[in-house]
């Protein structure tokens, strides 16, 4: 039930209605988690561990079939499942009977979400189950239900409240059913191995699949790389830097291997009268930090952020083959 007593904020005064109501909604939610929880430290844990292993030993898919809410959990579950390695894809419960049974094999297993396992739609589905002998995997709170009987594991789903003031419409129930198909999603990821570059095939549009391209997908190459050998005048870098406009030059020795980096903060640290008609090796820093082609772009934003630097080398051999700039992956939709 509501408070009577209104929140206070730190620093506003009262929280407003909408905000409180958020919060109750939020903490309902979080009650339903954290008693899934404790529930997969209980026996519940090794009828999950028996489901993973079912999934995993499957020749086939994973077969995901709801109705109403629990069939949009379905729907995503089976999306996430299929991105990290395991092939699903969702049935509508209803739309089963109508041909769409035909899309479901002897090799694959089905998951059935329903919250109160009693829905008379899931009928064909489940006899169909049962009569070609493929393993049902029933996702519910009740056990004892009709789905709990036919199926052969139950992952039975704690019973909590819904944030519904009502206690009716699917919000901390449908919260769990997704929660607890990103466990499952997740142990299989784990227990196979699956990798980010595996991850990668699958994901090759929006920022997930720039972010698993590789650096040599962003580097800069040939001429546009600013660099300049050892012993050249510091009137010179600055002309190179200037001309490639990253903000930075690159110092090789004769056999082309990076020996030192001249950033923007070089020259401002190293402000004086001559610094112009000294040479390169008087101020470049030494030893730059480079990458090779073949990492991949999550990790090389990785070494940006935590060297808080904005421009890399990337060497092969230790010879430079290329540069990344931050902004180029701004552009991108990388960063």
């Amino acid at each position: 039930m509501p408070s009577s007593k209104p929140l206070m904020t730190a620093s506003s005064g009262p929280i407003p209605d909408s905000v409180e109501s958020a919060l109750r909604t939020l903490e309902t939610e979080s009650g339903g988690i954290n008693a899934l929880a404790a529930a997969l430290r209980g026996p519940l844990g090794a009828t999950f561990a028996k489901a993973v292993d079912l999934i995993r030993n499957a020749k086939g898919r994973v077969i995901v079939t709801g109705l109403g809410k629990s069939g949009h959990m379905g729907r995503k579950i089976a999306a996430t499942l299929a991105s990290t390695g395991t092939p699903a894809f969702f049935v509508h419960a209803a739309e089963a009977g109508h041909g769409d049974l035909g899309m479901i094999t002897t090799d694959d297993v089905i998951m059935a979400l329903s919250w109160s396992g009693e829905q008379p739609e899931m009928k064909n589905l489940v006899n169909y189950s049962a009569r070609f002998a493929i393993p049902m995997i029933a996702v519910t709170s009740n056990a004892a239900s009709s789905l709990g009987q036919a199926a052969d594991i139950v992952i039975e789903l704690p019973k909590a409240r819904e944030a519904c003031p009502h206690n009716l419409a699917p919000t901390t129930s449908t919260l769990m059913q997704a929660a607890i198909g990103d466990a499952i999603a997740i142990a299989l990821l784990e227990g196979r191995g699956f990798t980010a570059l595996e991850f990668a095939h699958f994901h090759p549009g929006g920022k997930l699949g720039a972010m698993l391209k590789f650096v040599r997908d962003y580097m800069r190459t040939g001429a546009e790389i600013p660099v300049k050998p050892e012993g050249t005048k510091m009137s010179e870098a600055v002309v190179e830097m200037s001309a490639k406009g990253l903000g930075c030059v690159c110092i090789v020795n004769a056999a082309g291997e990076a020996v030192g980096i001249i950033t923007d903060g070089d020259l401002r640290r190293h402000m004086r009268p001559d610094l112009l008609t000294v040479t390169v090796d008087e101020i470049m820093t030494k030893q730059p930090k480079s990458v090779p082609p073949s990492m991949l772009a999550t990790e090389m934003i990785e070494v940006l952020n935590t060297r808080k630097i904005t421009t890399l080398l990337v060497t092969e051999a230790g010879k430079v083959v290329g540069i990344v700039h931050l902004h180029d992956l701004l552009r991108a939709g990388v960063a």
